[in-house]
C-alpha cells in the first residue's frame, strides 16, 4: 500500500512515518510544502492514501489539489481543534490532532482498511474546506478572565494580559500594569480558550500577548529571546521546536 505525508514540520512526518512503519504501512514519500506536493502530484501515480495537514509552510494544503482529481484516500493531520473539524468526519476516513496519538492512528487506519472507494465520497470540496478554516477564524474565543482578589471578583480583559505562565504547579496572569494574578486554568486549557492570533505558546510555561512583545532577540541553540513590556524576573525562551511557528505566527 503506498502513503504519502504531507506535512511542513519535518520532525512530525518523521515520527508518522516511524510511526506508519510500525504498522506495517509503506511511506513511500514525505513532502513539505504545497509546490513540493504539487510537483510529486505532477510526476506521480496517485497513492492509495494520504495523511494531509492542513496549514502548509507556504499556503493552505487545498491549493495542491485545485488542478488534480484526488481519488486517494484522506485522513488529515492538523493542530485544529476537533470541534472546528468535526465536519471533516462526514467525507474524509478521519482527522489526527497533533501531536498524533498511536491509539487515534491505530483506529484511523483500520476505518482505511474498511473503506471502499466506491461506496463512499472521500473528497471534500474546496468550498468545504474554506468554509471550515474560515469558521476556524471565526470561533469565538474568551475576551475577559475572572481571577479573586481578596474577597473580590476582578475581570481582566485579555487585551491588559501579556502573558500567561505556569509556577510551581499554578497558573498565573500576568497584565501590562505589572501585576500577577492566579487563575484556575491549566496551560493546556488555555490552548483551547486564546486567540491563537494574538497568543502563542513559547515553551511549556509561557503563553504570550503579541501586542506585549517588546522585542526578540538571538539566542543560543538556534532559540529566540522575548522580553515583554512590563515583565520581569522572568527569562522567556521560545523552545527551538516552537521557533518556526512563532515566526509565522509574526507573521
Amino acid at each position: 500500500m503506498k502513503v504519502v505525508i504531507v506535512e511542513d514540520e519535518k520532525p512530525a512526518a518523521r515520527r508518522l512515518k516511524r510511526l506508519l512503519e510500525k504498522e506495517e504501512f509503506d511511506v513511500a514519500v514525505m513532502l513539505h510544502s504545497v509546490s513540493e506536493a504539487i510537483e510529486w502530484f505532477k510526476n506521480n501515480n496517485q497513492p492509495d492514501l494520504v495523511f494531509l495537514d492542513i496549514q502548509l509552510s507556504d499556503g493552505l494544503s487545498f491549493e495542491i489539489f485545485e488542478n488534480f482529481q484526488l481519488t486517494s484516500a484522506v485522513i488529515f493531520t492538523t493542530a485544529y481543534d476537533k470541534y472546528a473539524l468535526e465536519a471533516f468526519k462526514l467525507n474524509s476516513i478521519d482527522y489526527l490532532l497533533k501531536p498524533i496519538d498511536t491509539t487515534d492512528l491505530q483506529i484511523a487506519l483500520k476505518k482505511h482498511q474498511l473503506f471502499k472507494p466506491q461506496e463512499h465520497n472521500m473528497l471534500l470540496s474546496l468550498n468545504d474546506v474554506k468554509t471550515l478554516l474560515l469558521s476556524k477564524t471565526e470561533k469565538s474565543f474568551k475576551d475577559r478572565f475572572t481571577v479573586k482578589v481578596g474577597q473580590q471578583i476582578k475581570m481582566l480583559p485579555t487585551h491588559e494580559i501579556e502573558c500567561f505562565y505556569s509556577e510551581e504547579k499554578a497558573t498565573f496572569i500576568h497584565t501590562n500594569t505589572g501585576r500577577d494574578y492566579i487563575t484556575e486554568h491549566t496551560l493546556e486549557q488555555l490552548e483551547q480558550l486564546l486567540n491563537p492570533e494574538v497568543f502563542f505558546r513559547i515553551n511549556r510555561k509561557f503563553f504570550v500577548n503579541i501586542n506585549a512583545i517588546k522585542n526578540i532577540v538571538a539566542y543560543s541553540n538556534s532559540r529566540l529571546k522575548i522580553n515583554l513590556t512590563t515583565l520581569q524576573n522572568h527569562e522567556l525562551i521560545v523552545s527551538r521546536e516552537r521557533v518556526k511557528n512563532f515566526k509565522k505566527w509574526l507573521g
